[in-house]
This record gives C-alpha cells, structure tokens and sequence, in this order.
C-alpha cells in the first residue's frame, strides 16, 4: 500500500510563502486524485486543493484561490503545496491523502490513504 509523508512545514510571518511536500512511497498510478486538507485545533478538517494525476486538472476550496497552488511531480511521486500571502486563518495541520478518482475530492471521508501531517504557523 502506498504511503504518504509530508514535509515543508514551518513558521512564517502573515503574508509569506510555504511550499509544502508529499512524498509517495511508490508510484501512484493505482490513485487518480491526490489531495491537500488541513485541520486546525478544534475545527473539522478541510479540503484544500486536489489534482488529478491522469488530467493535471486542479480543485482548490474558495477560501484558497488565487494564493495556493498544486501540482505534482511524477517522476518524484511528489506533489507540491505552493502557499503564498498566508494568513494567520491558514493555521492548521496539513495533510495529504489519495484515492482512486477526483470524483467528490473534498469530501475527506473518501480517502483511505493519509500521511500524518506537517504543520503550518502563520504569525500575525
């Protein structure tokens, strides 16, 4: 089973960029949508953005247009975060998680395949 890890987490001041990591442990071909959530301390976990590895289509929650950005690497089993003009909202544990197809990608009770996290701290 493939297994995920994320990386790139940090602190950063309002304002400022992260660019966050996930790493498969082998090639993904088996799961057609990669995806981005985050949950921060008591609240539900939110989806984030997700790409379809078949298509290169993208799907990001409102709140995030415009400022985040995903994209993979396929070479690398890697897909990216790329998070500018942070706001302290963006606080949250960052996960990444796949599944079989982009169909519903937001809703996080689809997926079957998780890393644990990385966290990200916007400053005011």
């Amino acid at each position: 089973q493939v297994q995920l890890v994320e990386y790139g987490g940090g602190s950063v001041q309002a304002g400022g960029s992260l660019r966050l990591s996930c790493v498969a442990s082998r090639d993904t071909l088996d799961y057609d949508c990669v995806a981005w959530f985050r949950q921060a301390p008591g609240k539900e976990r939110e989806a984030v953005a997700s790409i379809s590895s078949l298509t290169g289509l993208t799907f990001y929650t409102d709140s995030v247009k415009g400022r985040f950005t995903v994209s993979e690497d396929k070479g690398k089993d890697t897909m990216y975060l790329q998070m500018n003009s942070l706001q302290p909202d963006d606080t949250a544990l960052y996960y990444c998680a796949t599944k079989s197809t982009v169909e519903d990608w937001d809703v996080s009770a689809l997926y079957t395949i998780w890393g644990r996290g990385t966290q990200v701290t916007v400053l005011t």
